[in-house]
């Protein structure tokens, strides 16, 4: 410990780190005063009781908010929209060759899909906002105009979390949309802090139970540290070639494949999925579809919202448990999906054949590529396996230990924070070590 905080202090006494550090804090505070400033026209009594329906991805939505989307600010929309958007464009990229093509084409294509996936991004928040009143209609008490002006804001909102990302990115430490989702999720932290205490006060949980939540929190901790930076390395010797006077190759290096490759995308995948039965069902429950579906149907109106308030329970992981097996069953499905998206065997194995390069006992080509797709299947199950398992905790952790307030524990977000610390830790690593400081890792 003593190390870190001394390596921390290093960092702080180089001025171009010190700056990007400060800059980061800025662009944290900034978010914050923001997250807190509220949209008019909202009743927040019924807000609150509506959002309580929502189930588990109202939740997942609201922690990447930061809380934004129970308070209903110019911020409810958060990250999400350009997440959307940039896995619409991935998914293109492969049924568009042309697509595909431009991703290739270095800083110039990284730009160009960048811009799109803005434009994209705009578009999506503009659906969601208006989805998202649609669905908190109940709790709208202003009329047209004033929805308009509410739908533009949260679109202007996103945009304007765009801009701090890339900002973030430019000019501070991390990747910028990463610390967004980050600082969304840790500031709710102090509120969940907050609340559990005031339990253990009123005498509803006790100590064991809190140190029993803490030792789940830290074990938690441990495992996904061991498993995001756990790899299978694949030896790779490069042959020898001369070039006039001089040798090139000939030297042994290896091909790391990670345990998890697909991080958190798997989870975000499944669980909207898992909850869009839950949310169609939510949706239905207004006085309105209620009144049409009993008039088609020719039943009771009450009889149609106790069908759909069970079917609300029977898709919802957490509260059933056959809803809670599809959701791991659907999460380790994507994350064999999102690995194939973003890891090519076929492609790696042909840039190791035109460079020369072979795995010892493999013959170059098909057979590289089919070496690759089997140990990447074998080692992808384990890492499957535990992100289902993680996105789990989180609907059980506190029916285990009594303590149902600290939301941190398990799923999504701990997942994320985690994520993010090694990324950022590692990447003022990069930059101590570039001036001859020990680091956080070593």
């Amino acid at each position: 410990m003593r190390e870190r905080l001394a390596a921390l202090g290093q960092a702080m006494r180089v001025p171009d780190i010190r700056k990007r550090i400060m800059f980061l804090m800025t662009m944290f505070a900034v978010y914050v005063a923001c997250a807190h400033i509220p949209l008019p026209g909202m009743d927040k009594a019924a807000l609150e009781t509506m959002f309580k329906s929502t189930g588990g991805i109202g939740d997942l939505l609201d922690a990447f908010s930061g809380g934004s989307l129970k308070r209903f600010s110019i911020l409810t929309l958060g990250i999400m929209p350009y997440i959307s958007a940039s896995i619409i464009i991935q998914l293109l990229a492969m049924a568009i060759p042309a697509l595909e093509e431009l991703q290739k084409e270095g800083e110039y294509g990284r730009r160009k899909i960048n811009a799109w996936t803005k434009y994209l991004t705009v578009v999506v928040a503009l659906l969601q906002a208006f989805g998202m009143l649609a669905v908190f209609r109940r709790a709208f008490l202003g009329d047209t105009m004033l929805m308009v002006y509410v739908v533009l804001t949260m679109v202007a909102g996103t945009a304007f979390l765009m801009w701090i990302a890339d900002m973030i990115t430019e000019h501070g430490i991390g990747q910028g949309v990463s610390i967004i989702i980050f600082a969304g999720i840790v500031t709710r932290m102090p509120q969940d802090i907050a609340q559990t205490i005031r339990l253990w006060q009123g005498g509803e949980v006790g100590v064991t139970n809190i140190v029993f939540l803490a030792a789940i929190l830290l074990a938690t901790i441990y495992l996904i540290v061991k498993f995001q930076q756990a790899q299978r390395k694949i030896p790779v010797q490069y042959a020898r070639r001369v070039r006039g006077h001089r040798v090139y190759g000939g030297q042994s290096s290896y091909l790391p494949l990670r345990v998890n490759q697909a991080g958190v995308m798997p989870i975000i995948f499944a669980i909207s999925v898992a909850m869009f039965p839950a949310q169609i069902a939510q949706a239905l429950t207004a006085p309105g579809p209620i009144e049409r579906i009993s008039s088609i149907l020719n039943v009771n109106e009450e009889a149609v919202s106790r069908a759909m308030f069970s079917l609300m329970q029977f898709t919802s992981p957490g509260q059933n448990g056959f809803a809670s097996f599809l959701y791991f069953v659907l999460v380790i499905l994507f994350t064999y999906f999102y690995t194939a998206v973003t890891f090519n065997p076929e492609q790696i194995a042909e840039n190791l054949q035109k460079n020369g390069g072979a795995i010892p006992g493999i013959r170059p080509g098909a057979s590289t590529r089919d070496y690759l797709d089997r140990i990447l299947y074998r080692i992808t199950l384990a890492g499957a396996v535990f992100l289902g398992v993680i996105a789990l905790m989180q609907y059980y952790v506190g029916d285990l230990t009594g303590v149902t307030t600290f939301t941190l524990v398990g799923g999504t977000s701990m997942l994320i924070v985690v994520g993010v610390a090694l990324d950022t830790m590692q990447q003022i690593e990069a930059q101590l070590l570039m001036r001859h400081y020990r680091g956080f890792l070593k």
